[in-house]
């Protein structure tokens, strides 16, 4: 058995005793500790990094959290836990002492007895001792290979059973905004585990403005007994969508993480704020009842939908010329999050194509909510916002990506160098072009039923200045060689979802192009900026195309504009349209005058079709 080094005088009595122990009364203990209720030491070793961590609650109550070298000798690891534990020990002594010391009420000194005593001995440093499988583990053994899961640590009297790299959160987070009928998306992020395996409990308040657990912070909340300050609220699952009762309380969420096989440590966190009152009836609420369900497997729910960035929406030009109509707190992003993540869950769809995505809303907002909903997701920046393409699990796996940003592909990639020879007669065009930030997503997915099934889904936010019809008509031509590149050169025959805020209306030539397959060198888009910039050039290409929603009066409705911008373009060859979710109707869009607005999050209204495979 390891027992401590050196040869303090302190220790000698521990290790007389220590050494009269046979191994197999210190198996039988280990069995007996094993058998019975332990506390946990949780371990984490990972191949890739040097040192192991190693997490426990000392007999005090203090926690301790080690970090040590993987290829130390486990004896260094045993001798600093107990150094760490005969510290606690002083500290909890003294804590003691100070409180015996204290004077009372009456300006005494409190005592623990009649007279002055002796004063204790100075406390030794614990044995620590690590079994496995009932034998005491050597000195010697190397920290990497010595605790594996099941072993037990003993400190002093204590026993720990070690649990190597059981499931754990490494984020754990409430929205901040919470609003009665909408769904709350904790964001969680976990190793050696999976949400789905996980356990989910959630409670509320007893009643406004309810005391907070001693402490104000995470603790470790049994669910058969919570705190006396809260009830729970029935649901064990990992969204919850409070009512109009909740108006006003706190919410928490006991979680404890899961890998299919056994349970993490558990963790516990509360909303910052009381539940809200929602808007009452949102835009899109009418749609949902065309979208209660999933589709069967020969259909493919899609979404088109530009959000409208936060890092638009929250300048004070927004608020003051672009949307004065709107609500302030309508703009902010902790409000239009709930809309957007109750908006996109309804929907049920199998892809959502999303334009005008802030990183942080990406990851922070719609990966939690639309993952709790079988989605998963994809991000691409721009500058200071970007796309993202989300996929239903259950439906598609993604084979691979390749986006590309319109102004780098044109400049290096051979693929479009005839192109670039037209550009280059253009100086001042040419410049204009290479100079704008938009990117092309392109994702390709295979179904999860049907192997031979692929198809290849592009995402894009054209140039949007009114007089940039030229420059739309280039990033086009470029998206659709390179989109052609992909389906025809990379998977040969593979179908076409096109996806994306255009900035172009049905009259203009960028919708011209699309649709019929070519444009005229003398189309009036290119000299849309005038004749300095004119770049006339013909252009065509070999999809057959077309707008899935048609052609709606608007998708974008401000104060100062509408018109239609956005489109799903399918491939026809494969693809055809079983049914378009209609668009709310102009007296909903209008209610409060225009978008956005408190019951709709953008100044866009989603496209949402189902289509079938051919």
């Amino acid at each position: 058995m390891w027992r401590l080094p050196g040869s303090r005088a302190a220790l000698r009595g521990v290790r007389t005793a220590v050494e009269r122990h046979t191994r197999a009364e210190a198996a039988a203990a280990a069995t007996e500790a094993a058998a019975g209720a332990m506390e946990r030491a949780v371990v984490r070793c990972v191949p890739s990094e040097p040192k192991l961590s190693l997490s426990f609650a000392l007999a005090d109550g203090s926690h301790k959290n080690m970090q040590r070298d993987q290829s130390e000798p486990l004896g260094r690891a045993l001798s600093r836990i107990a150094t760490n534990a005969l510290k606690g020990h002083a500290k909890a002594a003294a804590a003691k002492k100070s409180r015996k010391n204290r004077p009372n009420a009456s300006g005494g000194v409190a005592c623990a007895g009649p007279g002055p005593g002796p004063e204790p001995a100075a406390a030794c440093e614990p044995v620590v001792k690590l079994y496995y499988r009932e034998e005491a583990v050597a000195e010697d053994v190397l920290n990497v290979d010595a605790w594996q899961d099941g072993a037990v640590l003993q400190i002093g009297d204590v026993k720990y059973k070690v649990e190597r790299n059981p499931p754990a959160f490494t984020e754990l987070q409430l929205p901040r905004y919470i609003m009665a009928g909408f769904p709350v998306c904790p964001k969680l992020s976990l190793e050696f585990g999976d949400p789905a395996s996980s356990l989910f409990r959630w409670y509320k308040e007893a009643k406004p403005g309810a005391a907070e657990p001693e402490g104000g912070g995470p603790s470790s909340l049994s669910p058969s007994s919570p705190s006396p300050s809260w009830t729970e609220t029935g649901v064990n699952e990992r969204v919850y969508t409070p009512s109009n009762a909740d108006i006003g309380l706190r919410l928490k969420l006991h979680c404890t993480p899961g890998n299919g096989q056994r349970l993490g440590p558990s963790r516990e966190l509360e909303s910052v704020c009381p539940v809200e009152a929602g808007p009452g009836t949102c835009t899109f609420d009418h749609r949902h009842l065309y979208t209660k369900k999933v589709t069967d497997n020969s259909l493919i729910r899609t979404v088109s939908y530009n959000l409208l960035a936060d890092t638009y929406a929250q300048t004070e030009f927004s608020r003051s010329v672009l949307y004065p109509y709107c609500a302030p707190y309508a703009l902010e992003l902790d409000y239009r999050q709930n809309l957007i993540q109750k908006e996109l869950t309804g929907y049920n769809a199998d892809l959502i194509c999303l334009q005008e995505v802030d990183r942080n809303v990406f990851t922070d907002s719609l990966v939690p909510a639309l993952e709790a909903f079988g989605l998963e997701g994809v991000f691409r920046i721009k500058q200071h916002e970007g796309l993202a393409t989300f996929y239903r699990k259950a439906k598609f796996t993604l084979l691979s990506q390749h986006d590309i940003s319109f102004h780098e592909a044109l400049e290096s990639d051979p693929l479009h160098k005839e192109l670039l020879e037209k550009l280059v007669v253009y100086p001042s065009a040419q410049e204009r072009v290479l100079q704008r930030s938009s990117v092309l997503q392109v994702s390709v997915l295979q179904s999860t039923k049907d192997s031979s099934k692929r198809i290849c889904v592009a995402n894009t936010h054209l140039y949007w200045h009114p007089k940039g019809g030229y420059i739309r008509l280039i990033q086009m031509a470029v998206a659709l060689a390179h989109i052609r590149h992909v389906s025809c050169d990379l998977y040969p025959g593979i179908p076409v979802i096109f996806c994306g805020d255009f900035n172009s209306t049905p009259s203009t030539g960028m919708y011209h192009f699309v649709v019929n397959g070519s444009i005229p060198e003398d189309h009036e888009d290119w000299a849309s900026n005038g004749e300095e910039e004119r770049c006339n050039m013909s252009l065509s290409h070999f999809f057959k195309l077309k707008s899935a929603c048609g052609e709606p009066a608007y998708t974008n409705y401000v104060g100062g504009f509408h018109g239609c911008l956005d489109y799903i373009f399918i491939d026809l060859n494969a693809l055809e349209v079983e049914q378009v979710i209609p668009l709310p109707s102009h007296e909903e869009v209008t209610t409060h005058q225009a978008l956005p607005s408190v019951s709709h999050p953008s100044d866009h209204i989603a496209l949402v079709c189902d289509l079938k495979w051919k």
